[in-house]
């Protein structure tokens, strides 16, 4: 249910960044204060307002009765129109009436009622009456002859009802500014408060992206629950970066033991081969029996596999610790030609094509480019059938990029396999693997090892025949070039 309600909702609240959900409480809150405070304004000031209007209207009542009754006196000399025009406004109106609402016509000397008067009815004397848009007091002459005569005053609503209006609309007025300045001023507040989290935020992500924790984290100014938040982070930056510089550590001491251990394998490894080739030898010769001979063959055989392994060992060991052989100036078209050659009497049925164009000059460790370009080829004489044309072809891209290419006519690199093909002991299955000797799984591994230390890259893909491609991409050597250029 609160999922479908997310889902119909998606400006949900939570959703809001954190400013503008305080600028909105704030702005909520203020609204809330604002209307109570106008509802409990509005219904006092409007109450105010008519109880003076009322109380105007008896009091302008009242003088007029008295100004009547000194007029209707023998030593007054006011005349009737004068007296209703001291009290007479455009909005008012004054009648004299009998008990059943009449105008009275026993007056002498008095109009009887104001020009365009309303009929407000039968009088009630003291009472408030409500006719039509007036509202109206009656008041009983007291010096009138029997039966009795009002005076009725009335005066319209509408000037009130204006008064009332313009009121309740500044109240509104009022609520809404309000409203809008809380709102104004909690986001102004609440980006304030926030802007040592942005900053924050900012540096922790330029920590994730870089992967650096040595990067420290501003402080805030204030001593506050933020400064306190930061001084934690950067704490934490701190012992995550002594941990890391520690496990760097012990792994490079690993990585140096590896490599240290692998060169002082090859050693032994070498005199025991020497003594089982001279062992074979002198079996061969003096014509031992065959089943000495092929104990040592196999031992001989055990042998040189092992110190071909400790060899990839050794050099993805000086690899990973960063231990780069000797470089020199060295032609990528002749490494490539001694490593198909080499690889050429164990290729059985294999068909190997080397492409050449004009020489491509690249700086580098020559073995271990040779290294690289056997991998490959033994790589696709491995896995693909007898028949297969394996191609390598070496070439300039331009001038700055040496480019060597392996491609083969085989079934191709096997389904799922991607990125994984270069990692260390992976072997291929499936179709493409068609040997019973697969190999130790770093072949491919070490010639992105050897790529990379030569800051280089290797991508493969589907050749235009089907099978497997291979392309390694190495820099020139620009001296070679310069020279090239000078002469």
């Amino acid at each position: 249910m609160a999922d479908r309600v997310r889902r119909r909702f998606p400006f949900s609240v939570r959703r809001w960044p954190v400013r503008s959900r305080l600028a909105g409480v704030s702005a909520g809150l203020t609204f809330l204060i604002l209307v109570v405070f106008a509802l409990v304004v509005g219904r006092l000031a409007t109450d105010r307002v008519k109880d003076d209007f009322h109380e105007e209207l008896v009091s302008v009542a009242s003088q007029l009765r008295n100004n009547i009754q000194l007029q209707r006196a023998p030593t007054e000399g006011i005349s009737g129109p004068d007296v209703l025009g001291l009290a007479m406004t455009g909005d008012a109106a004054v009648r004299i009436v009998d008990g059943q609402g009449n105008v009275a016509t026993t007056l002498e000397g008095l109009p009887a009622q104001t020009s365009g008067a309303p009929d407000l009815g039968p009088p009630e004397a003291g009472a408030l009456q409500q006719v039509g848009d007036f509202d109206a007091v009656s008041v009983v002459l007291a010096d009138s002859s029997i039966p009795p005569l009002y005076l009725q005053y009335a005066r319209s609503r509408s000037s009130l009802e204006d008064t009332l209006h313009k009121l309740w609309l500044f109240l509104a007025c009022g609520v809404v500014g309000g409203t809008i300045l809380a709102a104004l001023a909690g986001l102004a507040v609440a980006g304030r408060a926030m802007r040592p989290i942005s900053s924050l935020t900012a540096a922790a992500r330029g920590i994730a992206t870089t992967r650096d924790p040595s990067r420290r984290i501003p402080m805030p100014e204030s001593e506050d629950e933020v400064a306190e938040l930061a001084t934690t982070l950067d704490q934490m930056l701190r012992e995550l970066d002594a941990a890391r510089s520690e496990t760097q550590q012990m792994v490079q001491a690993q990585r140096e033991f590896v490599a240290d251990a692998s060169h002082e394998l090859r050693t032994p490894l070498t005199s025991i081969l020497a003594n089982l080739e001279l062992l074979e030898a002198s079996f061969a010769a003096r014509g031992a029996d065959s089943e000495e001979e092929e104990i040592v063959a196999g031992a001989l055989g055990s042998s040189r596999r092992m110190r071909r392994l400790v060899g990839d060992l050794l050099l993805l060991a000086r690899a990973d610790a960063g231990r780069a052989g000797p470089r020199r100036s060295c032609e990528l078209g002749e490494i490539a030609t001694g490593a198909v050659a080499e690889v050429r009497p164990v290729a059985e049925d294999h068909v190997l094509e080397l492409e050449l164009d004009e020489p491509v000059a690249v700086d580098g460790n020559p073995d271990d480019l040779h290294r690289l370009v056997v991998n490959l080829v033994e790589n696709g004489v491995r896995h693909t059938p007898k028949g297969s044309t394996v191609k390598v072809s070496v070439r300039a891209n331009g001038s700055r990029e040496a480019v060597l290419e392996v491609s083969d006519d085989g079934p191709g690199l096997p389904d799922g396999l991607g990125d994984q093909i270069f990692s260390r002991f992976v072997r291929g299955a499936g179709p493409a693997d068609l040997t019973t000797d697969s190999g130790t799984g770093l072949g491919l591994a070490i010639v992105k090892a050897v790529a990379v230390s030569h800051n280089g890259r290797v991508d493969y893909g589907s050749s235009d025949a089907g099978g497997a491609r291979f392309t390694v991409h190495l820099p020139l050597d620009q001296a070679v070039l310069s020279r090239a250029a000078i002469l």
